[in-house]
């Protein structure tokens, strides 16, 4: 019994000191994916950056096309309006 007293705190200790090397291992590792990850996401965004000037010339062009279908549809909403003399009224109007 008093062996078991001896040997066991000794087999903790020597399990405790491998379960923090292995902690001590893997926080190291996981320091240095963190700062690979860090480095990707810095490209990743670089790239991104550069690519929104294309983006704000594709979006102001859409806006001005945008704009140009809605002031042709207009156009010739009110030329087959005057064409065919509707004034824009519907028929529940007059209710």
């Amino acid at each position: 019994m008093e062996a078991l007293g001896v040997v066991l705190p000794i087999i903790i200790y020597l399990l405790l000191i491998i379960l923090l090397v292995i902690v001590i291992i893997l926080g190291v590792k996981l320091i240095i994916t963190i700062d690979k990850v860090n480095k990707i996401v810095d490209c990743i965004k670089e790239k991104v950056d550069a690519l929104n000037g294309m983006f704000k010339i594709v979006n102001f062009a859409s806006e001005k096309l945008n704009f140009l279908s809605i002031k042709v549809v207009d156009t010739v909403v009110s030329l087959v309006n005057k064409i065919f003399g509707l004034n824009g009224k519907d028929e529940d109007d007059y209710e």
